[in-house]
């Protein structure tokens, strides 16, 4: 991206797109005390169980099966596609006539929610210099939460009305597309090499497979806690005595956090390391999930654990990404970062799954937050695994 307005436009459109993934993946779990309230469309625990788990199903195939297009095609490519899958078929979900199809639906729309995260963050990772990497990426995925927060102040606006939240997520996909269309930069110029330099066979074998599996272990324990979190909390909250709306607000709150954690991540990790900072953010992610297992009568104490775990537990995640961006080679990094992306929604699936179960058998508060904290305590252990500076590869 040669032109100066190139990085500016390619920063704005990449994080808006983040933040669509952001308010689309949190509707779900915000919505699901309605469903099950109402019992739409026979709705119960084990049926919207079953919808995160396929939602999250494709947004893993979507992540994994975007990095060689994005590598060989150009990021533009991949934007644009990746936003115009999830925009349709999130407007078509409010239509659902069975749970069956609303599940269906979500599927297909979570993989062009999956593919848009690791092209964003690989266009950022392009155009950032490296010394500033670490914030690039952690300044992209503020969208997430803001549209996770966007998400929940509109649930307590339009609750029960669910359905509005597909709606205005779809129209704000029908706002970025043309934009995406007219001003996105390509990435690759033209007159750029036609085979890369580093083939992306490289990612299986030396000097790459041992950082990639730390970094895919890290990854799925990640993403567990990401989306356990994110589909269940309410819920959680919920069978733990407090109202919707506090339960509601809680999800606020941690999502408020995330975005002050990634911009304290990112200046952190770029001054002191991305792997170091990684560690160090999952260690106290471990302490603070532990304490949300302690009921808690005093609302501005519980507030403030859920705050500071919403710091640490999502930015931590987003530095695995940027560590993934540090250590490979940009003829790879699209498919290395949707690798990471692609394997780590395996522990978005199984996150929600586990604690869908525990919240079935009575269980969510508090062993939900004892496994969580467990999870994260594992991703410390791989990360350790995950070299500090970029392995050297023969051409």
């Amino acid at each position: 991206m040669t032109s100066r307005r190139g990085p500016v436009l390619a920063a704005v459109l990449s994080w808006w797109t983040v933040a669509l993934e952001g308010f689309d993946l949190v509707t779900f779990g915000a919505i699901i005390p309605t469903l099950l309230e109402t019992g739409y469309l026979g709705m119960g625990v084990a049926e919207t169980t079953f919808i995160a788990t396929v939602s999250l199903l494709g947004v893993g195939i979507g992540a994994s099966g975007i990095g060689p297009v994005a590598d060989l095609l150009g990021r533009r490519v991949g934007l644009i596609g990746s936003v115009a899958l999830f925009t349709v078929f999130t407007l078509l979900q409010p239509l659902s006539p069975s749970a069956a199809v609303f599940a269906g639906l979500r599927f297909v729309a979570g993989l062009g929610l999956g593919a848009c995260m690791p092209v964003a963050l690989a266009t950022m990772a392009e155009v950032t210099p490296p010394r500033h990497r670490a914030k690039s990426a952690t300044i992209t995925m503020t969208g997430y939460h803001v549209g996770a927060v966007a998400t929940s102040l509109a649930a307590l606006a339009v609750l029960p009305h669910w359905q509005w939240l597909f709606w205005i997520g779809g129209a704000l996909g029908l706002i970025l597309l043309p934009l995406l269309w007219l001003a996105l930069p390509e990435s690759r110029p033209a007159g750029a090499r036609s085979v890369p330099r580093v083939p992306l066979s490289a990612l299986v074998r030396a000097p790459y497979l041992r950082p990639g599996i730390g970094l895919w272990v890290g990854s799925f324990m990640g993403l567990l806690l990401v989306y356990g979190l994110l589909t269940w909390l309410p819920q959680i909250m919920r069978a733990a005595g407090y109202s919707l709306a506090s339960s509601l607000g809680m999800l606020l709150i941690m999502n408020v956090g995330a975005v002050v954690g990634l911009l304290l991540a990112g200046w952190v990790a770029d001054a002191r390391g991305i792997k170091p900072a990684t560690l160090v953010w999952y260690v106290v992610a471990a302490v603070f999930l532990a304490m949300l297992s302690v009921p808690m009568t005093n609302t501005l104490l519980l507030n403030a654990v859920v705050f500071v775990a919403g710091v640490f537990v999502f930015s931590a995640q987003v530095l695995i990404y940027a560590l993934a961006a540090h250590l490979h080679h940009r003829d790879v990094r699209a498919t290395a970062l949707g690798l990471t992306a692609g394997i780590g929604r395996l522990g978005a699936i199984l996150g929600p799954l586990l604690t869908g179960s525990l919240v079935s058998a009575g269980l969510g508060h508090p062993w939900g937050f004892y496994v969580f904290a467990l999870v994260a305590l594992l991703a410390v252990a791989a990360i350790a695994l995950v070299p500090r500076k970029p392995p050297v590869v023969e051409n």
